[in-house]
């Protein structure tokens, strides 16, 4: 494991995902699960989040779009709430599920959009 990107990995994902949510996670992690954990903080976080080249929100607005159209609702609702605290305000979270409607389907676009309701009500965004 790469220390330091293992901490900028900790450092990205603490500030998109919440410290709390984070820590709980890592907290939880057993001899089975903790190798996946530090690898994924250090690969996802620390490799993919760690490169400024596209800044935080726009980052959040792709993860979106592909968790969206991979279906991965828990992801997504995860996401979603990341996507608020790197600035995505609700006409761009409506515009990011038209695409996944245009592109995926209107079945899986109807799963978002109440996914994103249930998030943006939680907080008082709508």
């Amino acid at each position: 494991m790469d220390k330091e990107r293992f901490e900028l990995g900790l450092a990205q994902r603490k500030a998109t995902l919440g410290a709390e949510y984070v820590e709980k996670n890592l907290a939880a992690a057993d001899d089975f699960t903790r190798p996946f954990q530090e690898a994924m903080t250090e690969w996802c976080w620390g490799f993919g989040w760690g490169d400024d080249a596209i800044d935080a929100k726009t980052r959040s607005m792709m993860n979106l779009t592909m968790l969206g159209a991979l279906g991965k609702m828990h992801e997504w609702e995860i996401h979603c709430r990341g996507a608020i605290t790197n600035g995505v305000n609700v006409e761009e979270m409506r515009a990011i599920i038209h695409a996944i409607g245009i592109y995926c389907g209107v079945p899986q676009s109807l799963e978002c959009f109440r996914v994103a309701r249930k998030v943006l009500e939680e907080n008082d965004m709508l």
